[in-house]
């Protein structure tokens, strides 16, 4: 079944949370309400074979004006290897309550993406077998990728210096640029 197609039938099946199906180049988006995007993607694995989780990541939409768009969007982007068919979905996050349903148990590779989401974005995924941060330290404070994050704060990362200390400590184990004790 071809894209649109397929998004038709999501939006017989889930009138409610279909807003808009966009269709732009080939390619069909379907904007939807976060809170059935777990049927959602179960219908679309189960019923269509979009067995492929290309990709999934969020926007921070600071400035949207839209009235039935959100600020936060979480992209996801599905393939069908049988069919050859691809499909985008964009659920809407309010900034009010940033958070949607995890996917990690339908796709097993939606569990680094999601969590670098919540990592960088703060979009908090339900039912994630282990959301924590990923890329930035555990201690950090705030979400990098979001546009209101400050650039420059009046203050250092509290953990800078204990990494540079470590940092000091394994340049024994450098294999580039170290001099060692034997030179």
């Amino acid at each position: 079944m071809e894209q649109l197609g397929i998004a038709e039938q999501l939006r017989e099946k889930f009138p409610g949370s279909i807003l808009e199906i966009i269709t732009h180049r080939g390619q069909v988006t379907l904007l939807v309400d976060r809170k059935d995007i777990f049927a959602i993607c179960q219908v679309l694995k189960t019923d269509h074979q979009m067995n492929h989780l290309n990709c999934l990541c969020g926007v921070d939409n600071l400035k949207r004006t839209a009235a039935h768009l959100e600020r936060f969007e979480v992209v996801y982007q599905f393939y069908s290897i049988d069919n050859r068919t691809s499909l985008r979905i964009k659920a809407q996050i309010p900034e009010s309550d940033p958070s949607i349903d995890s996917i990690t148990s339908l796709w097993t590779g939606a569990n680094w993406l999601e969590r670098e989401t919540y990592d960088l974005l703060g979009i908090v995924f339900n039912n994630h077998p282990k959301l924590e941060r990923i890329l930035t330290a555990e201690d950090w404070e705030g979400y990098p990728l979001r546009k209101d994050y400050a650039l420059r704060g009046d203050k250092e990362w509290k953990g800078l210096e204990e990494l540079r200390e470590k940092a000091i400590r394994l340049r024994q184990y450098d294999f580039y640029g170290a001099q060692t004790e034997q030179e």
